[in-house]
């Protein structure tokens, strides 16, 4: 097949105009374009005339078609005729990681949730036989409807030529897709909690994995090998740093073993430091890095790597540090206006507070104890022990090793779910799971306070009964005593019925979907906290 080179103003089988370069590299060249169809934003990549690697590179393009996962940067059309060869994606207009690092290193929680978002996004991928292999920092982002966004699967290798290897604890290279993809996502964890990239010293020198993208440093090291992302940074918590050690170095650690593939990643960086949700821009869309590059020479950047060069200069990332002294009159009046409408929604939040000391997960049935006597003589219960409870679906489901956290009163610890692909219900696969606390006696329940994760909505029944055995015939023995359809955040339960048991179900019938996953659906729960009555006491 033979190709050409482009100029801006092309037009592409009749309807893709090019507008833009956006990055270049030998023999190829991204563009922004316009689908005049459409009449939609485009991404086409172009090639050469001579270029070696475009059978692979389109081949590589039909392999990516195959994953309809919003957290891909989707294939719209490829050409690979004998006078013209070119590939059309989704444009993607939003900040890279490598733009988010621009002023600076991510904080480590905002860090772990992109980051665990992009290796649950790469799981996905590797489900029907698809690797990255070449993930940089340009290629991941976060969308302004909050989630990630991974540009370039398998697209960016092919271009960059034989598939990248990576290094084992032993030094010996390997041609392992999914743990090649595994340690580069450690590399982008590292880069994000440090602003440096960990390149992977060989031995004549250079560096193995993704070419260190510009404007990076290379990682420091300290004697005996690459300084860890907590002796770069003391900020970071000790347990995120075993995660990116255990995944980039590939060895284990006290902590637990090697971490050889995504969904090993994830869980474990998840179960480190608790996802939270990115700020992202409001109103007009990001300028991002793509919207910043011109005509380029090769190099290695921009939204579509390999080999790009970026322009250099600031480029402000959602809560990025600002320089001192900027702000102009206009904007210090805006400020101070700002402030005076805090204060002012403030005094009314104080005031709604003292009028309703709490929040109820649904409304509360009339109360057989008015709430000053329930109040006064409720008692806080601590659970002796915790356990998943699931007799509809299989052993081992939903992280039953996480269970006991929930009693444990950190606030950085968590259970979830299983995460379940195409139905809030468990992916159509059963009717509910749960969690038992044991309360080590009979207790009758007087409020029961659950930290769910921030998603809505998670669909939970409070039932008490007197047996753990996991059956469906000893799950109908329990007595529903309240629920809520609404469920994330912190919800309180109050419980007027008067059923006495030893345990308490908290009961799963739907789940809220994954952020930037809306096929994806898993519920946390952080925390619970439970008051009420023990058995000879009165209510």
């Amino acid at each position: 097949m033979s190709t050409y080179t482009s100029e801006p103003g092309t037009r592409l089988a009749g309807r893709y105009r090019l507008v833009d370069q956006v990055s270049s590299g030998t023999g190829w060249t991204y563009w922004k374009a316009t689908d005049e169809t459409l009449a939609r934003s485009v991404t086409v990549l172009t090639f050469v005339t001579g270029f070696p690697r475009v059978a692979e590179t389109v081949t590589a393009a039909r392999a990516a078609s195959r994953l309809g996962d919003p957290r891909f940067s989707q294939v719209f059309d490829v050409e690979d005729g004998e006078e013209l060869a070119y590939v059309v994606l989704e444009w993607v207009a939003a900040e890279s990681l490598l733009d988010m690092l621009s002023e600076g290193p991510l904080d480590p929680p905002r860090a772990a949730a992109l980051m665990v978002d992009a290796a649950r996004a790469i799981a996905a991928a590797h489900e029907i036989g698809l690797a990255h292999l070449r993930l940089d920092p340009a290629c991941l982002h976060w969308t302004a409807g909050g989630g990630v966004k991974i540009v370039g699967l398998g697209i960016d290798a092919a271009l960059a030529g034989p598939d990248p290897k990576t290094l084992t604890e032993s030094g010996e290279g390997t041609d392992d897709p999914e743990l090649i993809d595994t340690q580069d996502l450690a590399r982008l964890l590292y880069a994000a909690l440090t602003g440096y990239w960990p390149g992977q010293p060989d031995s004549d020198g250079s560096v193995s994995g993704p070419a260190r993208p510009a404007l990076l440093p290379l990682a420091p090291e300290n004697g005996s090998g690459l300084c860890t992302p907590r002796q770069v940074s003391a900020g970071v918590p000790a347990g995120v740093d075993d995660v990116t050690c255990r995944a980039l170095f590939q060895r284990p650690s006290r902590h637990g073993p090697a971490l050889s593939t995504a969904p090993m990643f994830a869980d474990a960086l998840a179960s480190a430091a608790p996802p939270m949700p990115l700020p992202f821009s409001t109103g007009a869309a990001p300028v991002t890095r793509a919207d910043r590059i011109g005509r380029q020479q090769d190099g290695r950047s921009g939204p579509y790597p390999p080999e790009a060069v970026p322009i250099p200069g600031p480029h402000p990332r959602p809560g990025g540090r600002k320089p001192p002294g900027k702000r102009s009159a206009a904007v210090s009046a805006v400020i101070a206006i700002v402030i005076v409408l805090v204060l002012a929604a403030a005094g009314v939040a104080v005031w709604s507070i003292s009028r309703n000391t709490h929040h109820t997960a649904t409304p509360a049935p009339t109360r057989t104890h008015s709430p000053s006597q329930t109040a006064a003589a409720a008692v806080p219960l601590r659970p002796v022990s915790a356990a998943v409870y699931n007799p509809l679906g299989s052993s081992g489901d939903d992280d039953p090793a996480d269970a006991p956290k929930v009693i444990d009163g950190g606030a950085s610890t968590f259970w979830h779910t299983s995460y379940y692909l195409g139905h809030s219900q468990f992916g159509n696969l059963k009717k509910g799971t749960g969690l038992i606390l044991d309360m080590g006696r009979p207790v009758r329940l007087s409020q029961v306070t659950i930290q769910f994760g921030a998603s809505c909505c998670t669909q939970a029944t409070l039932e008490v009964g007197n047996s753990n055995t996991v059956s469906s015939a000893a799950l109908s023995t329990f007595t529903p005593v309240q629920s809520s359809s609404t469920a994330h955040g912190s919800t309180t339960f109050d419980v007027t019925k008067q059923v006495t048991g030893r345990y308490l179900l908290i009961w799963i019938t739907n789940l809220p979907p994954l952020a930037g996953s809306p096929d994806r659906y898993e519920a946390l729960i952080y925390n619970v906290a439970v008051r009420g009555f023990t058995a000879g006491q009165s209510g």
